[in-house]
């Protein structure tokens, strides 16, 4: 499970709710967690002064949340907040960050400068995104992505960690088929095998895995679809979305203006969304 989390959004009402659910899960309850605030760079007269107006932010936000200040690393940086949170996840060797979202489109967020957008397509590390017009609940019904994918595989063993630990969880797997496909000779179809090898991968953690085959043209709206009649509280998918090798101080444009399964998710999904990313290799 996730041993350090970066906060990256203290003073948003939504994420410190999720993080006090998250405190029901055991692993989460003893996990360092970094708690960031980013300040505008500006003078050194005004600096000091936005500095400790951040700190004590940062201090009430440590008691909303209920977190043990013993495992808290409180940070106050300045400069711009995209780049910061990166930076500090990096320095932190933070495995999950937990940011807010306004829910806005690819192109909305760009012309917005959304932060989380921004995040969400550079990082190379697990997400878990809030959207603001959420009703975040304690986390009891989880909802994975089943793909087939080494990433996928990953999402599958997040989603069962966290399961494993919470009385009464229950864990559904759901595979988006575009049509109905002919069964093979043992009588299954390909979509079948897919689910059962991932039902018998979640039993070897303990998991009984509910199996789901949903069909439909568009794998970000199935999904959410399915996340909704299953009354979700959390989604766990895994994103294998393109991100730049080599200018990573900019955005990928053509992927996010073009038709990305997981930005549809983080818009459009009933509940918060956990993003496994696939490691990026040079």
């Amino acid at each position: 499970m996730f041993k350090k989390l970066l906060i990256a959004d203290s003073g948003k009402g939504h994420v410190e709710e999720m993080i006090r659910m998250l405190q029901d899960i055991p692993s989460m309850r003893s996990a360092a967690m970094a708690l960031l605030h980013v300040i505008p760079e500006q003078s050194k007269a005004g600096a000091d002064s936005h500095r400790i107006d951040a700190e004590e932010l940062l201090d009430s936000a440590i008691n909303r949340m209920g977190l043990e200040r013993s495992r808290v690393t409180p940070l106050v940086r300045e400069g711009d907040t995209k780049q910061t949170v990166l930076k500090v996840a990096e320095e932190q060797n933070c495995d999950l960050i937990v940011m807010g979202s306004r829910g806005l489109g690819r192109l909305q967020s760009i012309l917005a400068n959304s932060a989380s957008q921004y995040v969400f397509q550079l990082s190379t590390r697990p997400m878990l995104l809030v959207r603001d017009d959420l009703y975040v609940r304690h986390v009891n019904r989880v909802m994975v992505t089943i793909d087939g994918t080494g990433v996928g595989d990953d999402a599958l063993r997040s989603a069962c960690e966290l399961v494993q630990q919470i009385p009464g969880g229950t864990l559904t797997g759901v595979h988006v088929i575009s049509q109905e496909t002919a069964p093979s000779r043992g009588g299954l179809s390909k979509a079948d095998e897919l689910l059962q090898a991932a039902a018998q991968r979640a039993r070897s953690f303990g998991v009984e895995l509910k199996c789901l085959t949903v069909q439909g043209k568009d794998i970000g709206r199935a999904v959410c679809q399915a996340a909704e009649q299953a009354n979700a509280d959390l989604l766990v998918i895994a994103s294998q979305d393109r991100r730049p090798l080599v200018a990573r101080g900019l955005v990928d444009l053509d992927k996010l203006l073009g038709g990305s399964v997981s930005d549809y998710i983080r818009v459009h999904a009933p509940a918060p969304v956990l993003l496994v990313r696939e490691p990026e290799r040079g």
